[in-house]
């Protein structure tokens, strides 16, 4: 599991233009660097995600290529040549099966969490609608009853704010 931040909590990302510039983005390059990924949601100042591969050495690459692609054009339209965009990122390798309900969970409910809808289907930065248009209902309700507030995850960014 991947958080990454935009420096100092700014929304960069805070239309629906560079939110969705900024999805593209991120599911083109997992692809691009071999990476499947079993959830997402992107927000104005942040985004998480959760997937694996067969070489777990090429996250590093995948994220950095992501910042400096979402950055650099970012800078170039905003006339703010060399601003740093992104701050940090956080990487969690996932070993247990319990562990990876929870933070898909987790993902899938940080729209609401965020206060920016009130059910995560309609958050149209998140795969959450398309996993709960996909999964069988039983498996859903499962995903759903993993607690999610004893998790580690950083992820004090303020309201999504999304557009």
């Amino acid at each position: 599991m991947v958080t990454a931040g935009t420096y100092q909590k700014k929304k960069y990302f805070a239309t629906p233009t560079l939110l969705a510039q900024l999805t593209n983005l991120l599911l083109h390059l997992a692809e691009a660097h071999g990476w499947s990924l079993r959830a997402w949601a992107v927000f104005p100042n942040h985004y998480h995600f959760l997937g694996e591969s067969r070489d777990s050495k090429s996250l590093r690459r995948f994220t950095r290529e992501l910042h400096s692609r979402s950055a650099h054009p970012l800078n170039r339209d905003q006339n703010a040549t060399g601003r740093r965009v992104w701050f940090q990122d956080w990487e969690s390798q996932i070993t247990f099966h319990r562990s990876f309900l929870a933070r898909l969970n987790y993902i899938y409910r940080n729209p609401v969490s965020h206060g920016i809808v009130p059910e995560t289907s309609q958050y149209q930065w998140c795969s959450a609608g398309g996993f709960e248009r996909k999964v069988p209902p039983a498996f859903l309700k499962t995903v759903r009853s993993f607690p999610i507030d004893k998790l580690a995850v950083p992820d004090d960014f303020g309201d999504g704010d999304a557009p």
